[in-house]
């Protein structure tokens, strides 16, 4: 039997139709198709404003009540019809569109006179005669470097296959592929860790990847000072040694030389860290105002973790494996990011208390997965008719169900106590990113939010956000400007969440497919170390490491002269040239496994055991950065603690 929370509906007539209306409106740019209105009523409107005059010669309810049209864009029998004039009485008005592969009767303007407005480009001659040349063969040689390079990582592959599958290294990595659970895969990691001697790397203090000669000091000035009850001492040395990365105890490549761990004197360290802290919150030997400074100051210079979820399609689903996994471990962040189809997952993640979400991360959720439900014959006449595949009233519809119907920032943030980030564009070119939340968009409609993420050129239209007045009406919000994907310019908001947030400490799920091709982890990474030489080395050899690299950083140079240099043109009115040249990763960044039979269906939804696939697959990728994960929040949540408990002493 299904839980209730899956089988719950969520939608809100009012605000589809609000959102209908206002796409059709939006200031007079665009109009939608008539079978994408929501009711009769606006139908018979649009029906005029396509040239038919009022009064008798428009279209006349003949009987019933206002409804929805059918998705084929008529009537069912209980619903009212629309009696059309005859061409005599119509008048028929002039077709226009701004392409051929645009919606008709859209307002156009009169092209301006060449040289009438500033374009931005200083264009001369020997730019518009080397332009295209030298873009085709920075693309030949893009061709060229990428075939090699996959080459390169096919030869990589079968290196380490050869090394990795035999005997009990073999046997022992493969129980850890096919775990069932994280306990079963940590056991399994810790058996593979002795299996490999890796332990006496773990009880080796010195290393050159983190200052262990400083670590070593401050854990034993903290033991001191906490056992002779030396306070001030002790808040000097806490607010040396909370802060981001301090000795470079959080450097991934202590966690990517065992399976299972780190040093044990990182281990030591945090462990002293953590009880200096919980001291700190009990202690009466400071007045409340000076420990209540003490703590702030110190959640300040240590930041936040944040959890960050990349756009791709139906890559996308593989994030519910890893949010369940941070979930099960008690590990969720409270500040989540999501871009285009990580948005989806972002939102389901923060309007949903973790109790509820619990429930909700299992195989039937594929059961309201259903944005690309549509048979081609009614996707594809769609997009020869307007430009875009989907239809965006349609998925505000499904897209209710992620957001609790047509809930807001600020309510999502009262109701769950979690911050959701949303990042999108301006339809208009050079719009700076536009980060949503409870503090920028509190009355933003989510829904709206997460079309307008994935609105990307092709796809979805670029549509208006919606926001809920005071009295529970929905209008547009930001004047009613339409936005569209913040992926294509920033998929993983680093920036504005740490000058927001001060999230310094970004967990992020990549699964866009065209950055997925080029992760390469040279030295291994958390919970993965090189499959060779014990964990030592490069990842196939360093000839073979070198190539990808050199092969690596060759294509984004290429793909920075195409930018800088205002080479490519824009392609569906979206300038695509910075898609490579982002920054993808964060201080944690989590890979899940993707197939190739992922590409082809890389606008499916999927089915219960696509879906517990996916889930598993997002667990397994979690499950070996989840001991460096905690080490971070551990002390996050220490701080935590300590201003709890300020606070709680003030009130009383």
């Amino acid at each position: 039997m299904l839980d209730p929370l899956l089988t719950q509906p969520f939608s809100d007539p009012d605000a589809i139709g609000a959102f209908a209306e206002a796409l059709r409106e939006d200031q007079g740019k665009q109009e939608l198709p008539i079978a994408a209105l929501s009711t009769a009523g606006a139908a018979a409107q649009a029906w005029a404003k396509l040239g038919f005059s009022s009064s008798s010669k428009s279209p006349q309810l003949t009987s019933g009540s206002p409804s929805l049209l059918s998705p084929d864009g008529h009537a069912p029998a209980s619903t009212p019809t629309l009696t059309v004039p005859s061409a005599e009485q119509r008048k028929v008005g002039k077709i226009s569109a701004v392409s051929d592969f645009a919606p008709i009767r859209e307002r156009t303007a009169r092209r301006p006179a060449r040289g009438a407005q500033d374009t931005g480009r200083r264009e001369g001659l020997l730019y518009s005669m080397l332009r295209w040349p030298l873009l085709l063969t920075i693309f030949l040689v893009i061709g060229l470097e990428f075939a090699a390079y996959v080459f390169t990582r096919q030869i990589v592959n079968v290196v380490e296959w050869l090394v990795a599958h035999r005997g009990r290294k073999g046997v022992l990595r493969r129980q850890m592929r096919n775990a069932k659970d994280f306990q079963t895969w940590k056991d399994t990691a810790l058996e593979l860790d002795d299996h490999m001697e890796h332990d006496a790397w773990k009880r080796q203090d010195s290393s050159g990847l983190y200052d262990w000669i400083l670590v070593k000091k401050v854990s034993h000035s903290l033991k001191t000072f906490r056992e002779q009850d030396d306070v001030q001492e002790l808040m000097l040395v806490l607010t040396l040694c909370c802060t981001n990365n301090f000795a470079g105890t959080e450097n991934f490549r202590l966690y990517s030389e065992t399976y299972y761990g780190s040093k044990y004197l990182i281990e030591a360290y945090l462990a002293e860290v953590e009880l200096g802290l919980d001291y700190m919150s009990k202690t009466e030997k400071i007045p409340l105002e000076q420990k209540r400074a003490f703590f702030r100051d110190v959640a300040k210079n240590l930041g936040k973790s944040g959890l960050a979820l990349s756009g791709g399609g139906s890559f996308g689903y593989y994030h519910i494996g890893l949010v369940k996994a941070l979930l099960d471990a008690n590990l969720l962040p409270r500040i989540v990011s999501g871009t285009s189809a990580g948005g989806l997952i972002a939102a389901l993640t923060c309007t949903r208390t973790d109790e509820e979400l619990s429930r909700l991360l299992v195989p039937e959720l594929a059961d309201r997965i259903t944005a690309c439900e549509e048979p081609i014959t009614i996707w594809a006449k769609r997009a020869w008719q307007t430009g875009a595949r989907f239809d965006p009233i349609e998925w505000a519809e499904k897209a209710s169900f992620f957001t609790l119907g047509s809930l807001t920032f600020e309510e999502a943030f009262k109701r769950t106590g979690k911050v959701l980030n949303v990042s999108v564009i301006p339809s208009e070119k050079n719009s700076p990113v536009k980060l949503l939340n409870h503090i920028t968009a509190p009355r933003c409609v989510i829904w709206s939010a997460l079309l307008a993420s994935a609105a990307v050129p092709g796809l979805l239209p670029p549509v208006c956000l919606m926001q809920k007045t005071r009295k529970g009406e929905y209008v547009p919000w930001n004047w009613g400007h339409r936005f569209r994907d913040g992926s294509l310019r920033v998929d993983i908001p680093l920036q504005d969440l740490h000058s927001m947030f001060q999230v310094n400490y970004p967990i992020v799920s990549q699964v866009n497919p065209h950055v997925h091709l080029f992760f390469f982890a040279p030295k291994g990474m958390p919970g993965r170390p090189v499959a060779h030489r014990k964990g030592k080395g490069w990842r196939g050899g360093f000839l073979l490491s070198a190539s990808e690299h050199v092969l690596k950083l060759h294509l984004s140079v290429n793909f920075k002269i195409i930018r800088d240099l205002d080479l490519l043109p824009a392609i569906l009115g979206t300038d695509w040239s910075g898609v490579f040249l982002q920054r993808f990763g964060g201080a944690v960044t989590i890979w899940p496994k993707t197939r190739f039979l992922d590409w082809v269906r890389i606008l499916s939804d999927p089915d219960r055991p696509e879906l517990r696939r996916m889930i598993r697959v997002g667990q397994q990728a979690t499950w070996p950065k989840l001991h460096m994960i905690e080490n971070r929040i551990r002390l996050e949540r220490a701080v935590a603690r300590g201003r709890k408990a300020c606070r709680r002493a003030l009130r009383a």
